[in-house]
């Protein structure tokens, strides 16, 4: 957790230039599933925060999906009495849905959603938003689990909500503590590129998008919240655990067979520093290096472990060619995934038979060495044998390494020819990957234009004209946000924050 005031804390109004007219800088989605008991109260209750704490314009959006009680109505009433709240109905069930559609066709530079029963403290909001606004990171979400929170809850639901996060450390290696905390925020320059590969349409939609984000390099701030479990929640715990857990597995295997594409979204989000050019180290050295070692070192082992089984029946020759085969295929398609993070199947089999040619450097220099250890000595004891082909394969393995990183593995933006930098005193666009946004729309289902469906008998909501396939215009020219104060003397004497 950064301790630093900048990502907390909004940047000077006067250096945030203005967006057009009328276009808030923050738009919250409350998504609602019958709940017309807490709908009014939640909404005023936020209206009345928002108005008295945020300095910028806002907007709070009921997003209905498919409720069957008097919600719509509740939604209606408020928002013709507020003119900040609007509300969109969904005719199918899914948090996640209602979330990536009014998401999708929102635009708002920060986009944001909170559960209706509000469990989580208000005062959040602000220091949620602020690394948004001021462009230091790409996602917020509040954390009941940073050390700084104070969280009321049962004990069964403290236990679910840890195992939870601990099954996602070990399986996703995801490194963001809380990933149901129903309070969190996106750049909506991110959530066009994201959305698009986010499949779940309920409870796992959140949990999805973290983790591609975190998978993809994104800045993800996380806040302390203070947050009360609400006693009378409809969440089913033992449905949208399973549920969940069938999106570990998908999203898991998903990354392990290289099908998502996260390398077109590496850092694609303002200037990163890894990206620099730095004179006289090529990119990506050291993680190569110590990625390489690790992998080196597994499959010496593995390689004597062959070489010593094969002896038994073989004679050195034929025991260090077999041993030397099997554990280079393994080397390659290691060092592929691990050292040079080449993912997916493509050119699988010309990196194999391009290891095959390292490999066969790599055994001319271990069968040289064994045909001199017995040119000298005629019968050498078998730990002289191992010593002499740990030392020829050291040599092999520097040699190894040189050839995988400039001629199987080469670095392909090198290659092809990197754009050189911009000068120091440019401002650097966000890059934004080739293919055009496409709308959020679940995989499998149908894309439909997105409006909102009147609910008889109750009346339509009064929504702003948007579509969900219309993309919104994303010509930033850099990471801030340019914003105008709308209430730059209001200020409450009684706060005291």
């Amino acid at each position: 957790m950064r301790t630093d005031s900048s990502p907390g804390t909004l940047p000077a109004r006067e250096h945030l230039p203005a967006t057009d007219a009328g276009t808030p800088v923050l738009d919250v989605v409350i998504p609602v599933y019958n709940e017309e008991k807490d709908l009014q109260p939640c909404v005023r209750r936020l209206h009345e925060h928002l108005t008295r704490t945020f300095p910028y314009a806002f907007r709070i959006t009921i997003a209905d999906n498919a409720s069957t009680d008097g919600t719509p109505l509740v939604a209606a009433r408020l928002a013709a009495e507020l003119p900040e709240v609007t509300g969109f109905r969904l005719e199918q069930k899914g948090r996640g849905r209602a979330l990536g559609t009014v998401w999708s066709a929102s635009e708002a530079p920060v986009l944001a959603y909170m559960d209706v029963d509000l469990s989580t403290d208000l005062n959040a909001l602000l220091p949620l938003v602020a690394p948004l606004i001021s462009g230091h990171s790409d996602l917020a979400i509040g954390s009941r689990l940073a050390r700084a929170s104070r969280v009321v809850r049962g004990p069964k639901r403290e236990f679910i909500s840890r195992a939870y996060n601990l099954i996602l450390r070990g399986s996703l290696q995801a490194r963001f503590s809380d990933a149901q905390c129903g309070f969190k925020a996106i750049r909506r320059d991110v959530a066009q590129v994201l959305l698009p590969l986010v499949e779940d349409t309920g409870w796992f939609f959140d949990t999805e998008l973290l983790v591609l984000a975190e998978r993809a390099g994104l800045r993800i701030h996380e806040v302390p919240v203070d947050w009360v479990d609400d006693p009378d929640s409809t969440v089913h715990i033992v449905r949208t655990a399973t549920d969940d857990l069938r999106g570990v597995w998908r999203v898991g295997r998903a990354l392990a067979t290289g099908s998502l594409p996260l390398d077109r979204l590496t850092r694609p989000f303002g200037d990163d520093p890894r990206d620099r050019d730095i004179q006289d180290v090529p990119r990506g050295l050291a993680r190569q290096l110590v990625g390489f070692c690790v992998v080196g070192g597994l499959s010496t082992l593995f390689y004597l472990l062959l070489y010593s089984g094969f002896r038994q029946f073989a004679g050195s020759q034929p025991a260090n060619a077999l041993a030397l085969l099997v554990s280079a295929v393994a080397n390659t398609a290691a060092n592929r995934r691990l050292t040079f993070g080449v993912r997916g199947r493509g050119g699988a089999v010309r990196h194999q038979a391009q290891g095959l040619v390292v490999f066969a450097i790599g055994l001319a220099l271990t069968s040289g060495s064994l045909a001199a250890l017995d040119a000298a000595g005629g019968s050498p004891a078998h730990s002289t044998e191992l010593a002499v082909l740990v030392a020829a394969n050291l040599a092999a393995t520097v040699l190894r390494f040189l050839l995988f990183r400039a001629w199987v593995f080469p670095d392909r933006g090198a290659e092809h020819g990197a754009s050189a930098p911009a000068a120091p005193d440019a401002p650097r666009a966000p890059h934004i990957p080739h293919a055009p946004h496409a709308p959020y729309a679940p995989a499998g289902a149908t894309a439909v234009p997105y409006r909102p469906v009147p609910h008889q008998p109750y009346p339509s909501y009064p929504t702003t004209q948007i579509r969900a396939d219309e993309a919104a215009d994303t010509g930033w020219r850099d990471a801030t946000m340019r914003l105008q104060p709308v209430h730059p003397h209001d200020t409450d004497p009684g706060d005291l924050r």
